[in-house]
């Protein structure tokens, strides 16, 4: 078990690639239980791949054969993120660049300077897509702590972050799990518009089936009344639960952006998408406004119908 290495990782993470870094050990996810539960009470919605993978979520071992350790990262995206009446208002983390490509392209850097300090090891990196869930692993790695809307919470810098792993076969020291807790406080179960965010079973959950951003982004039927009419203004995503958490109180974030770093950052132009515009999209305008960005997850059909909700809504408060 290399020590050393690991502390020299972590410094060419935070200072080459604007990142901060924790490493976990390769075991069994810890939460199997209770993820096997959630998914048997149907609260992934229509999510199926989540239990189809099921089998690959137990163990990084079924995603990488020899694994010895998780090397997770955390990078910030907390960024202004005004709306004006009549535009698309989306969550923070989908006004940039596609995260899933610099998380990943942060990653590869990890493996290649991996490499040419321990050569004959194997590395995967795993940015959301991955059958991986990477919070279990990213509170092991020291990264911070499950709050009640069952966000990862960093108790210095929040929970505006976010999460890659890299999968590898070398085994490097592991950080100490964070640890944490929101006490008493409920300001994101109160503030949720849908009731999302419930206690069963002794813990917090989400009910992906009541949550905006699941119904404005996985989400592809209709939206039934009820529950649109807690989807308000949001077009996609949803960001309620952590705009109310004191530990995203008023807080100056480092610029997703390293001195030394030659990789891409997410910080594109946020985009402003009247809703008028947006329910008329063509495929085209749907193509060549979601180019390169997170925005893409959700399909023409999504944008018109979750932009025609907004406008319907709108109205109906006037």
């Amino acid at each position: 078990m290399d020590v050393s290495l690991a502390d020299e990782l972590r410094r060419y993470a935070e200072t080459a690639l604007g990142v901060r870094m924790g490493v976990a050990p390769a075991v069994a996810r810890p939460h199997l239980d209770a993820y096997r539960q959630w998914l048997a009470l149907g609260k992934h919605g229509e999510m199926a791949y989540l239990a189809d993978s099921l089998e690959l979520r137990t163990h990084p071992e079924r995603l990488l054969p020899g694994a010895r350790s998780v090397v997770a990262i955390a990078a910030d995206y907390n960024r202004p993120n005004p709306h004006r009446p009549g535009e698309a208002r989306i969550a923070r983390y989908a006004l940039g660049r596609d995260y899933h490509k610099v998380l990943r392209a942060k990653l590869r850097a990890m493996a290649r300077w991996l490499d040419a300090r321990a050569p004959g090891h194997t590395h995967r990196p795993c940015v959301d897509s991955a059958p991986i869930l990477e919070r279990d692993f990213a509170q092991m790695a020291g990264l911070g702590w499950f709050g009640k809307n069952t966000m990862l919470i960093n108790s210095r810098r929040g929970s505006w972050f976010f999460i890659g792993l890299l999968l590898t076969t070398l085994e490097l020291e592991p950080s100490a799990p964070a640890a944490g807790g929101c006490g008493t406080c409920r300001a994101c179960v109160d503030a949720c518009p849908t009731g999302a965010i419930v206690h069963q079973d002794g813990r917090w959950q989400v009910d992906a089936r009541h949550c905006v951003s699941y119904l404005t982004i996985e989400h592809r039927g209709t939206i039934p009344e009820g529950l649109a009419q807690g989807i308000g203004e949001w077009t996609f995503g949803c960001d309620v639960c952590q705009e109310v958490c004191p530990f995203n109180a008023p807080r100056t974030t480092q610029p997703l952006r390293a001195a030394t770093t030659t990789e891409p950052d997410f910080l594109l132009d946020a985009p402003r998408l009247p809703l008028e515009t947006v329910a008329s999209w063509t495929e085209s305008d749907w193509d060549e406004a979601t180019r390169g960005r997170a925005l893409r997850r959700a399909k023409r059909s999504q944008w018109v119908r979750n932009a025609t909700v907004n406008q319907r809504r709108g109205s109906a408060s006037r």
